[in-house]
């Protein structure tokens, strides 16, 4: 097991593990990407060298004590599905933003580059899950799907946990007034996520508090990391950052979670 990734964990989740769940919220350390790629990319979607992002994500197994193949992830695009993953379809990558299974021995993981990444668990029922929720997902019912899919395979929603990993903060996500419109029209009460910006007519959205919002909403115990993506280019990578630089890509982290065999 590599000891080089220093991902971030949860308290939340590790002290409900029960033994049987593993975790990590992955940086950019212990990789071996290069330029604007540096360190832990594992964006198959990125332009960096493909070799080097298979080795960051086999690096990403093996900090689990698993070969690359057990490894689960999707095509992300910002949609509200959420996907069970056995032994069957573990390495199809079917579109789609959540992912949730209750066969031990996967390691489920989403990718993130400002968007939030959230890793679930019911320990006791041996069900786990991971969700990326960017605006368009939190807001269309990417969380609640995940929720949704991990009863189906026997979680119980009081018994499940989750905590959302390193995203973008309020303080470094400036919106137009359009994009403000679509969660007031979908409820009047995400007035309180948005605050003026100094820019006329723009808000600083808090995705973090709506994200944790909607899970406690559906009686979920949540936590957040309190990680920035934008603030820390040492330790992220992120999206609207890269866009601010000029830079002509980004990379992308992964968080990732592990059910062991009861």
């Amino acid at each position: 097991m590599r000891d080089d990734l220093s991902p971030a964990t949860s308290p939340l989740l590790t002290a409900h593990a029960g033994g049987r769940v593993r975790h990590g919220f992955f940086t950019r350390a212990g990789g071996v990407s290069e330029g604007i790629y540096a360190g832990l990319n594992v964006g198959l979607g990125s332009s960096d060298v493909p070799q080097k992002v298979m080795e960051n994500r086999s690096r990403v197994a093996d900090w689990f004590g698993v070969d690359l193949d057990r490894l689960a992830t999707v095509h992300q695009v910002h949609s509200p599905r959420a996907v069970t993953i056995d032994d069957s379809n573990r390495m199809e990558r079917p579109e789609a933003d959540a992912l949730v299974t209750a066969t031990p021995g996967i390691v489920l993981g989403v990718l993130s580059a400002d968007c939030g990444p959230i890793l679930f668990s019911d320990a006791k029922a041996g069900v786990i899950g991971a969700a990326h929720a960017g605006w368009k997902g939190a807001l269309t019912g990417v969380l609640e799907a995940t929720v949704d899919a991990m009863v189906a395979l026997g979680a119980q929603r009081s018994h499940i946990v989750a905590c959302l990993g390193p995203s973008i903060s309020a303080a470094h996500y400036e919106v137009g007034a359009e994009f403000a419109a679509r969660f007031l029209e979908a409820d009047g009460g995400n007035a309180a996520f948005f605050t003026p910006s100094v820019k006329e007519g723009h808000f600083m959205f808090d995705l973090p508090a709506y994200t944790l919002a909607r899970l406690t909403q559906h009686g979920i115990a949540t936590e957040s990391l309190g990680l920035c993506t934008y603030a820390d280019a040492e330790k992220f990578f992120s999206y609207r950052r890269t866009t601010h630089a000029g830079e002509p890509d980004y990379g992308r982290q992964i968080s990732a979670i592990f059910l062991n065999e009861a």
